[in-house]
């Protein structure tokens, strides 16, 4: 299977790396040539992760993102959910047609408040059982040192999704599969949602103890969510059968939480230290996918109906600039 990668930040890197430390070609899009000769020259990402050296014999790369579809069987979208729809307006008419897309997007499209998949559905033509996705606790700098991570790739044709998880398995990477590809995008862009806001918490001085407290209620409340959405978004009318606290859902929103790492944290540790939202924006230079996903997700539960006051409270804080100690000082009578 041959395999292109949309995206050139830290997360991307470190895809090319599983994939190129298992002799797997990688076509590999960048926005400008100066980034593909820094890397064919050094042998390393100029601007990410710029510790990983790449065997460069294992790296096509290019500036032409229809080039890459042509020459890949999977393409993976590792861009921030912001940028997708704009990515997917320079292809081709049906350039698409019987490729497989992995997302590995950890948010939903803001202009039209859809998951990656039903996006690409609605607007691309591109039917559920070519998707597929990456998910899971594994921040791109532990990939980079090589520390053990796992990830879950979840699709609803279960041969192809263990045969494109076999590519990334590697010493420092173990792998798991499921079917359920709307709970687990959920899930991911909750969890930087509830990252958002542990780390205003922080920003706040709360401690340990209250931080504990507060993501055992974002856990439950996630599950809530999940479950209700599994009914309207998946095998519809069916129960679900997933088990929550397995690592694309709990272990996620764990290290989300709690990791230095977590761009989402640290935008709320900013907002929570009185940054406003475009000073804290500025100041990071990255994006936090949690600032958008809590409006989508403000949205997307007036259909779910599911009760949501931590969600609600990180959205009234971002979005209605609701005072963050306030608003924190009201939550906490409500948290279990």
């Amino acid at each position: 299977m041959n395999f292109g990668i949309i995206g050139s930040g830290s997360w991307a890197t470190a895809l090319a790396k599983i994939l190129t430390d298992n002799q797997t070609t990688v076509h590999w899009l960048f926005r400008n040539n100066k980034s593909i000769q820094h890397i064919l020259k050094r042998h390393h990402n100029p601007n990410y992760l710029s510790s990983v050296y790449f065997d460069t014999q294992y790296l096509k790369l290019t500036t032409d993102i229809n080039e890459l579809a042509k020459a890949v069987d999977a393409i993976i979208i590792a861009v921030p959910a912001a940028y997708v729809v704009h990515t997917f307006e320079l292809l081709q008419p049906n350039i698409l047609t019987h490729k497989k897309i992995i997302s590995s997007v950890k948010g939903i499209i803001p202009t039209y408040n859809l998951l990656v998949n039903d996006y690409l559905k609605e607007k691309h033509c591109i039917p559920t059982h070519n998707y597929f996705t990456i998910m899971g606790p594994c921040h791109a700098e532990e990939v980079a040192n090589e520390k053990l991570s796992y990830l879950t790739f979840s699709g609803m044709d279960e041969a192809i999704t263990q045969q494109i998880a076999t590519h990334f398995q590697t010493p420092y990477l173990n792998t798991i599969t499921n079917k359920d590809i709307y709970g687990v995008q959920f899930a991911a862009v909750l969890k930087n949602i509830y990252a958002l806001g542990a780390g205003i918490a922080h920003g706040l001085e709360y401690g340990d103890n209250f931080l504990s407290v507060l993501i055992a209620n974002c856990a439950n409340e996630m599950a809530d969510f999940l479950n209700k959405a599994a009914m309207q978004y998946g095998e519809q009318g069916k129960p679900h059968t997933n088990n929550y606290a397995s690592s694309v859902y709990l272990g996620d929103l764990l290290v989300t939480c709690y990791s230095l790492y977590s761009r989402n944290r640290t935008f709320g540790n900013m907002i929570g230290k009185g940054y406003s939202v475009k000073a804290a924006q500025l100041e990071m230079n990255m994006v936090a996918e949690g600032y958008n996903a809590a409006k989508c997700i403000h949205l997307i539960n007036k259909k779910i109906k599911t009760n949501m006051p931590i969600v609600e409270m990180v959205y009234g804080i971002l979005w209605e600039k609701k005072d963050a100690a306030e608003s924190f000082s009201a939550l906490e009578r409500l948290l279990l």
